[in-house]
């Protein structure tokens, strides 16, 4: 067993030896295997020890415990990954389990898209639900709109009938972009970490984020808001919405606290078995790992099990370029505590399917009874392609929720276009973007760039330096420089230079 632990690494704990021989590497037994390991035909002829032990081993796989993500659990839990991997579905199958047993848990998401309201069938939104159908867990949908409003009105509200009615229209109006949306949910999403009256009664706060790119940057303002207030920045265009920011400068420096405590947060990285999602949480975990968050698992989801790749062609080759896949897994992630989860035969919606997703289940368990139409009536994808065609040149855009393939359809078109002849430029402005990885190589007619939110941040500032900067004094500047490290800027930044990929494409191209 040494021997073959010291070959295998961790990841073949835990092990299962039979008669002296490996039977089991990795996971924890089914209650089939057991019973044949043990040689017990029928429960009536086993010996009372034998099947006490098989359901002492079954009830605790019915409990998760054999999730290493879910040892000694802190108190703050966050699933991040790209798009589509099942990050909501964890999250809340974890929530239900830390409620059944018996921990006070709010669930939360900061998710623009948020779906837990669906997979739970109950109505959120931006107030603490309880889940009438899970004793001890509650519900939370962060929406930045209405935090931006609630945050608006709180800097304006005073002084509405107090100050002059073009004063108090000149405030709003600095209230009115992005800057304030931002720190609108930011402001909700640290309070969450920080303040005790608003947490006290919960022992588990479990975050449902958002695809990893805006996570990323989540996570990494409250450091960000902490240094710009440190630095007693903001005294120019930000003013309005940073009114409010100064009074919570203890808050964020107890959320950064927080984030960088091992013992109090743990990151779950979720990801397939796939080598795109795999290379974002190699760079999700580095990132993170650079502003302190350490404490870090991976959960690889929905991987395909062997036994059903045994008769069908496509399943054996899904299994099997899953199987490459993971031999190959980023070195980034190969030290990380890792778990991984089967595919499940049915839809992950309900309490039900959320019990049995993170316990190894029979194939057979819950699965839909689906009926298939005889014929699907949709166009396929060269035949939209030949109507894009037609003009010779356009904008056109790729959207959708995470994990729906937006990103592998925006190529296939682009790639269709450029094969035809016509110039096409593919850009992209997710901040997690992997459009390159997508390709894996160049064509003729077909560029590629990406907006990359460090570089046109940096492009911004100088240019309007440059321009706006050129026109004020030395003190003028000084205060400029110092506005345009504000946190906001990059969404100006981005917004400018998509605007601008747009625009230098418009009338000669795709």
């Amino acid at each position: 067993m040494k021997g073959f632990l010291e070959r295998s690494g961790q990841e073949a704990l835990p092990l299962v030896l039979v008669d002296g021989e490996v039977a089991l590497a990795g996971r924890y037994p089914k209650r089939s295997e057991l019973t044949r390991w043990a040689g017990i035909k029928a429960p009536e002829a086993a010996q009372p020890k034998a099947l006490a032990a098989l359901a002492l081993i079954a009830a605790a796989a019915e409990q998760g415990d054999y999730m290493h993500f879910l040892t000694e659990p802190p108190r703050f839990l966050f699933f991040t990954g790209k798009g589509g991997v099942g990050k909501t579905s964890i999250a809340c199958a974890t929530a239900v389990q830390l409620a059944a047993q018996g921990k006070r848990v709010l669930l939360v998401s900061t998710d623009p898209a948020s779906n837990v309201g669906q997979v739970f069938g109950e109505t959120i939104g931006n107030r603490i639900t309880a889940i009438p159908a899970v004793p001890n867990l509650w519900a939370l949908e962060i929406d930045p709109q209405a935090a931006a409003q609630a945050y608006r009105e709180r800097i304006a509200g005073p002084v509405r009938g107090v100050l002059p009615d073009d004063v108090v229209r000149g405030i709003e109006e600095s209230l009115s972009g992005a800057c304030t949306t931002e720190i609108a949910a930011f402001d909700e999403f640290t309070a969450l970490l920080t303040d005790a009256a608003l947490t006290q009664d919960y022992e588990h706060i479990i975050f449902d984020t958002a695809p990893t790119g805006h996570t990323i940057r989540l996570l990494q303002l409250p450091g960000t808001w902490s240094g710009f207030l440190e630095a007693d920045k903001g005294d120019a265009s930000c003013l309005g919405p940073l009114a409010g920011l100064e009074k919570q400068r203890s808050q964020y420096k107890a959320a950064v606290e927080a984030l960088a405590d091992p013992l109090r947060t743990r990151l779950v990285l979720v990801a397939r078995a796939q080598r795109p999602t795999l290379r974002e949480a190699a760079r999700t975990h580095e990132e993170l790992a650079a502003i302190g968050l350490s404490q870090q698992h991976l959960v690889i989801n929905g991987v395909f099990p062997a036994g059903e790749a045994e008769n069908d062609a496509l399943a054996t080759a899904i299994y099997k370029r899953e199987q490459a896949t993971l031999v190959a897994i980023p070195q980034a992630l190969q030290a990380l505590p890792r778990d991984q989860i089967a595919l499940k035969p049915f839809n992950l919606v309900g309490l039900d399917a959320l019990r049995h997703l993170l316990v190894d289940t029979d194939a057979t368990h819950g699965a839909d009874a689906i009926e298939l139409p005889t014929r699907i009536n949709a166009p396929d994808l060269s035949t939209l392609v030949d109507e894009i065609a037609v003009d010779g040149h356009g904008l056109v855009m790729v959207m959708g929720k995470g994990g729906v393939g937006k990103t592998t359809l925006a190529a296939a078109i682009a790639v269709e276009l450029a094969s035809r002849g016509l110039p096409v430029h593919l850009t992209t402005s997710d901040p997690a973007a992997h459009l390159a990885d997508t390709l894996e190589g160049s064509l003729p007619n077909l560029a590629l760039s990406r907006i990359d939110p460090q570089e046109a941040t940096a492009h911004y500032r100088q240019h309007v330096m440059d321009t706006k900067g050129a026109q004020l004094d030395a003190e003028g500047r000084a205060l400029l420089e110092e506005d345009l490290r504000s946190p906001c800027t990059e969404e100006i930044a981005v917004f400018q230079a998509f605007s601008r990929a747009i625009r230098e494409g418009a009338g000669s191209s795709w």
